[in-house]
């Protein structure tokens, strides 16, 4: 008795774990994700998947978009610490600026966490001041 009153927990386990994913699936059709489902749909496409499910494409999205969050959040903390740094060298210049200038450095080392690898050129600009009006460079 005891082993199948322990079956019936596990599958009731299970049906609810169904019901929990069927719900989260259906509420994807009601969700319009950041990223464009023709977005998505292209781009698995270009990689030979393809489905018609929408929730599939939506749920691909949602990933995606939670993927580029944490980049972004991860470079912005890069960023963050170099200006620190940065602060610390020119104390009186940096703390009457507080504007954030994101490099190819502090996105390349935040997609190091997650195992991708970005390599640029040489004539890509790192510098914040690169392109600016010579009268409004401060270095």
């Amino acid at each position: 008795m005891n082993n199948s009153s322990q079956s019936q927990q596990s599958g009731d386990g299970r049906h609810d774990d169904d019901a929990a994913l069927t719900e989260f699936l259906s509420s994807l059709m009601d969700y319009t994700p950041t990223i464009p489902d023709e977005l998505v749909e292209h781009y698995l496409a270009k990689s030979g998947f393809q489905c018609p499910d929408v929730r599939l494409i939506r749920l691909v999205a949602v990933a995606t978009q939670k993927f580029v969050a944490e980049v972004a959040s991860d470079a912005l903390q890069q960023c963050k610490a170099r200006q620190t740094t940065v602060v610390k060298d020119k104390r009186d210049k940096q703390q009457k600026e507080k504007r954030l200038t994101l490099t190819m450095e502090d996105l390349s080392k935040a997609l190091r966490d997650y195992g991708v690898n970005v390599k640029h050129q040489e004539y890509f600009a790192d510098s914040p001041s690169t392109g600016m009006d010579p009268a409004a460079r401060d270095e």
